[in-house]
């Protein structure tokens, strides 16, 4: 027999606790119900997200990313602080709602799990360890939200209030749940021994423990009082934690989960303007996009629910970096917030009025690059690139369309092109190495196995047709029976379709499908990102769609290309990433592997490498706007360069070596260093 009575058998004032034991959970249950049906009314007003394919990659990406919790680690501290409540938490899930049973049933104990059985003694020591760490883990956290305050958790003034007190109150909660169901172990334990029964076993060091220590000389009343007291401090406390958690940023707590398993499976593609619509039905659409909070999928108010508040996506945003009117995390809170507003818990649901100038503003919109980079950052699978292309369609749907882009885009859908030259002078840049390389302008008669698709940038601006002149150079060294369209060439749309232009996008695309089709290749080479992207992730063609830099590696491999030694011992080499092409479409290593074939260079990575490479500001047709930024993207990017030591960046994007030169000489670097496209380079270094 217990020294101590339980709660389910003892008294208060002549009331017996174990009725609050009941109604604490039954109230709670009640009131997470209510909130939580209320929190999915939007949910099912929002339009449909096709989100149930590949069930067993959506399992993996749960077990790798949330339960792996792989992406973490990122950032350190913050990281592993996380991992050990997380952690923690799995392991007292079991105890916590035990204790709902206790509360009724004093003995109660799962299967396996009771003092004496091995296995409950194993989760034992092992949920008393989990305590100490999450409270240990929670100290360290509020300390480190509420005082030292990391640079990515301030809101600035235009984005609303700071939630860092709401950060410390729930770690307090946490740590309160820790400390009472400690106590209520500890105290009995306490009792056990002063009474000379069998003592449950508390491991050495732990927070159960430590307290067990405190109260051995307490008298028994008091270790009575603390035994009941903690148990309903814990149980009050977890169920007002419970319901809790929908009203703000920790409903993350209970959604990451789903919202893990329904996080995109493709990366590079685009969302249609409305899943299982023909494209007869889009163009009969009365509106295109999202402009109400209703035109969001079900996923996207997922996503909303969902963010944690962390500060990770904006603080890798190239635009939030320069200062652009884009932070990526309060498209998420101001998304939540209009959510809550607009289906509050009581009352009837409110009008949902036009986003654009009440919750989001058109600055913002446009100043996303649709790099990836919060995306990539993201621990619990939340997408913003949809969203802002969504919304990019309803401003252009309205009309809504910066200045700057309307001449491109008017070039676009009359040339098929941003520049507005004639459609003939698309393959011009091919005279100018007939002798040494004949490029074949497929017309249909003539078959050939890849097609090099050059895209508009290479194939019209004056600096970047020398990308298209290596890169036939490089095809023809590999051996490769190649070929272009030509004059049938269209725009491959990358950057029209990030822009919201739907179906200028679509009338790209149809052209360029049917011209592919036409041509009989057998897979597409190109040394454009972009396109790269285009083609293989938003066309879906039934041909394979390479980069470049993947043709090459495999030629120096097989000995086809053979590549001479550096020559200037002075020159350090540093790759800049480009987003279509890594973050987009993990091509990391093949660059690499070609730029590092070449005998004698020297390379360095940037501090911003890999899938955290900075964007240049290229992409989504940011290449002819105009925003308002403190400092250029590509400024940042050469400047990071030169801090890694490197004179020489290498760049596999024809976009983004528009914007490095450019930026050499803003940067004040110019006859410093140098911008090369990785083509360029091996071209010049191939033994002829």
């Amino acid at each position: 027999m217990e020294p101590l009575i339980a709660p389910a058998q003892y008294t208060f004032l002549g009331i017996p606790t174990v009725l609050f034991s009941v109604l604490i959970p039954i109230v709670g249950i009640a009131l997470f119900t209510y909130i939580m049906a209320k929190r999915i009314a939007p949910l099912t007003r929002a339009r449909k997200d096709d989100r149930f394919d590949a069930i067993p990659q959506r399992i993996w990406n749960v077990a790798l990313i949330w339960l792996g919790q792989i992406r973490q680690p990122r950032y350190m501290m913050g990281g592993v602080l996380h991992i050990l409540i997380f952690f923690g938490f799995l392991v007292l899930a079991l105890r916590s709602m035990s204790l709902v049973v206790i509360g009724v049933i004093p003995d109660f104990a799962l299967p396996g799990f009771g003092h004496d059985q091995m296995i409950g003694m194993i989760y034992n020591v092992a949920k008393d360890y989990a305590a100490t760490i999450v409270f240990a883990a929670c100290f360290v956290a509020a300390i480190r939200r509420g005082i030292f305050r990391p640079e990515r958790y301030e809101v600035p003034a235009r984005f609303g209030k700071d939630h860092t007190a709401e950060a410390v109150f729930v770690l307090c909660i946490i740590m309160t749940l820790m400390v009472s169901e400690s106590l209520f172990e500890a105290a009995i334990v306490a009792a056990q021994i002063q009474t000379g029964a069998h003592a449950h076993f508390l491991p050495p060091g732990s927070l159960p423990w430590f307290l067990k220590n405190s109260l051995l000389n307490t008298p028994m009343e008091t270790l009575q009082t603390l035994h009941v007291a903690a148990y309903f401090i814990h149980d009050f406390t977890f169920f007002f934690f419970l319901c809790f958690l929908p009203l703000g940023k920790h409903f993350h707590v209970i959604t990451s989960l789903f919202n893990v398993y329904f996080m995109r499976t493709r990366t590079g593609n685009i969302k249609p303007i409305e899943y299982g619509l023909s494209a007869e039905e889009m163009e009969n659409l009365k509106s295109i996009g999202v402009k109400k909070l209703e035109d969001f999928t079900w996923k996207h108010i997922l996503d909303f629910y969902t963010c944690a508040d962390c500060g990770r996506c904006s603080d890798q945003c190239p635009a939030n970096t320069v200062g652009r009117a884009l932070s990526p995390r309060f498209i998420s809170i101001k998304g939540r917030e209009a959510v809550f507003n607009t289906y509050p818990l009581t009352g009837p649901i409110l009008k949902s009025d036009n986003l654009m100038g009440n919750v989001y503003e058109e600055e913002e919109i446009w100043s996303c690059t649709t790099c990836g980079a919060c995306e990539q950052e993201c621990p619990i699978g939340i997408e913003y690139i949809d969203k802002i292309v969504d919304l990019r369609r309803g401003l252009v749907d309205d009309g809504e369309v910066p200045q700057t882009l309307q001449k491109p885009m008017q070039a676009l859908a009359k040339r098929g092109n941003a520049w507005g030259k004639m459609e003939k002078k698309r393959a011009d840049w091919t005279k100018d190495i007939e002798e040494d390389c004949p490029v074949k302008v497929v017309d249909g008669e003539e078959a050939v196995n890849t097609l090099y698709f050059v895209d508009s940038i290479s194939s019209f601006d004056d600096r970047m047709v020398g990308i298209a002149k290596s890169t036939a150079k490089l095809l023809q060294a590999a051996g490769e029976n190649f070929g272009i369209l030509g004059k049938a060439e269209k725009d491959s749309g990358n950057e029209v379709i990030r822009f919201g232009e739907e179906f200028l996008y679509q009338d790209l695309k149809n052209h360029n499908m049917e011209q592919i089709k036409e041509s009989g290749a057998k897979r597409i080479v190109t040394a454009d990102p972009h396109a790269f992207n285009a083609l293989k992730n938003d066309y879906q063609l039934s041909i394979p769609v390479e980069h470049i830099s993947s043709v090459v590696t495999r030629a120096v491999k097989a000995g086809k290309i053979k590549l001479k030694t550096i020559t200037d011992a002075t020159r350090v080499y540093t790759y800049h990433d480009p987003c279509y092409l890594g973050r987009h479409n993990g091509v990391y290593e093949d660059p690499r592997a070609a730029l590092n074939a070449i005998p004698g260079i020297r390379t360095v990575e940037m501090l911003k490498s890999g899938d955290r490479s900075f964007c240049c500001s290229g992409g989504g047709l940011m290449l002819f706007y105009e925003p308002h930024e403190e400092e250029r993207m590509a400024v940042l990017r050469v400047k990071m360069a030169a801090k890694a030591g490197a004179n020489v960046i290498v760049t596999a994007c024809p976009f983004c070596l528009v914007n490095m030169e450019d930026a050499i000489k803003v940067a004040g670097y110019e006859g410093k260093i140098e911008a090369l496209d990785l083509v360029e380079l091996l071209e010049q270094h191939m033994v002829k």
